[in-house]
């Protein structure tokens, strides 16, 4: 592994105790400072997939739920386009898929 990618992961490790810190410590649900660490998290973790991604052409397998972009909405339609390009790793061929559909006897 790359010292660039050992150092975002160790970035993104501290990300997740200090989010957990902030949790356990938490004053109330609009708590500001689980706040700031759920988006320092968020960051962290960007910063490890780009790194990921670019220094060796490797993805991960979960993605973030951006729920701060309430334009989404409209890209509905678009959703099934985007998810052949998420992962070259998780392509399944669907004739296998439907062989195994044949090998379950529902009776």
């Amino acid at each position: 592994m790359s010292s660039n990618a050992q150092e975002a992961l160790r970035l993104l490790v501290a990300a997740y105790q200090e989010h957990l810190a902030a949790v356990i410590a938490r004053r109330g649900d609009a708590d500001a400072s689980v706040d700031d660490a759920y988006d320092a998290l968020a960051d962290a973790f960007d910063r490890y997939e780009a790194v990921l991604d670019v220094e060796l052409g490797e993805a991960l397998p979960m993605l973030l739920d951006d729920a701060d972009d309430d334009d989404d909405d409209d890209d509905d339609d678009d959703d099934d386009a985007d998810d052949e390009e998420l992962d070259p790793h998780a392509e399944e061929d669907e004739d296998v898929l439907d062989d195994d559909i044949d090998d379950f006897q529902l009776n």
